[in-house]
């Protein structure tokens, strides 16, 4: 398994509209039959806050390179870049250790 960490300070446009694209793109995600199961991808916001991180987890490690051939998500990364002001950072992550129950 693959994990990344992507992480911004929103600056750019209104946050209901940017949480409608965020939900528009996780279900390309879902309804993507060449990815549908082997992408995990989870958005949250720090409450009051304008800081956000995304959570993605690929099954394998052709599950990345087939999420990024799809033109849905080089468009959702342009708009990622906007939302975050031009500042964004991709962080792949090592797991350590996880509880048997992982939501």
């Amino acid at each position: 398994m693959k994990f990344f960490l992507i992480k911004y300070r929103f600056k750019s446009g209104e946050q209901d509209a940017w949480h409608q694209e965020i939900a528009k793109f996780i279900a390309a995600i879902e309804n993507e039959p060449d990815l549908k199961g082997r992408i995990s991808y989870r958005v949250l916001k720090v409450k009051d806050g304008a800081d956000y991180y995304h959570l993605a987890t690929a099954a394998d490690d052709d599950a990345p390179k087939a999420l990024s051939q799809h033109e849905f998500f080089k468009r959702y990364t342009e708009k990622t870049k906007i939302a975050g002001g031009g500042e964004v950072e991709v962080l792949p992550l090592e797991l350590i250790g996880a509880t048997k129950l992982v939501l």
